[in-house]
């Protein structure tokens, strides 16, 4: 963590491709876990809505679901800080709330996040129609991740998920853009899986 968030010049340029890969291969790793099977896998609430909008996710489950990724996030920073103690709060780690480049204001971070999530949406759909796509689905949601947090990282921030921002953000007092990314990747969820109605992908929502 210090690592990857501290001041050493040296690794700035390796950070976010080594997150991605950290962040990504975990997520598969649970997505492929019996805990994961269990219970879909899904950590993210845009996810959630996206997968309930394509037909795959009872709707009734969609709002516990977000609430408990959403609490997750704020007890799992809540549990970093009392594990690392005050330096988790402090620049440059700031309980690891992502910020943007300064150059990319809200509308340009807003798109991002959209877009992010309505291409991940088009993708899931894909695959939960292809008859082994289930079993490829954790690897190309890992992978994905991984890129997102790679390539988007030091530009939009990268975060893709509300619940990854929300508990960082509201420890670090960071709200000015939170909601940002969270309505950005609601709005890509709901985008992606009407893209793939229109293209015959999307089953009728439970």
């Amino acid at each position: 963590m210090r690592w990857l968030v501290g001041p050493d010049p040296g690794a700035a340029a390796a950070r976010p491709a080594v997150l991605g890969a950290v962040v990504g291969t975990l997520l598969a790793l649970f997505m492929l876990s019996p805990p994961g099977r269990c219970s879909g896998g899904h950590l993210n609430p845009a996810v959630t809505l996206a997968l309930w909008r394509l037909g795959a996710f009872p709707g009734r489950e969609v709002v516990p679901y977000a609430v408990a990724q959403l609490t997750g996030s704020v007890f799992g920073v809540w549990c970093a800080a009392l594990v690392w103690g005050p330096v988790t709060g402090r620049p440059p780690v700031r309980h690891a709330s992502v910020r943007a480049d300064p150059a990319w204001g809200d509308a340009a971070v807003l798109a991002a996040e959209a877009g992010v999530l309505a291409g991940s949406t088009l993708m899931l759909a894909a695959l939960l129609a292809s008859p082994g796509g289930r079993w490829v689905l954790p690897y190309a949601v890992g992978l994905t991740t991984a890129l997102v947090i790679g390539v988007l990282g030091p530009l939009s921030g990268g975060s893709a998920n509300p619940a990854r921002q929300f508990g960082p953000a509201l420890l670090a007092g960071d709200t000015g853009r939170l909601w940002v990314y969270v309505l950005g990747p609601a709005l890509g969820a709901v985008l992606g899986a009407w893209l793939a109605g229109r293209t015959g992908l999307r089953r009728p929502p439970r």
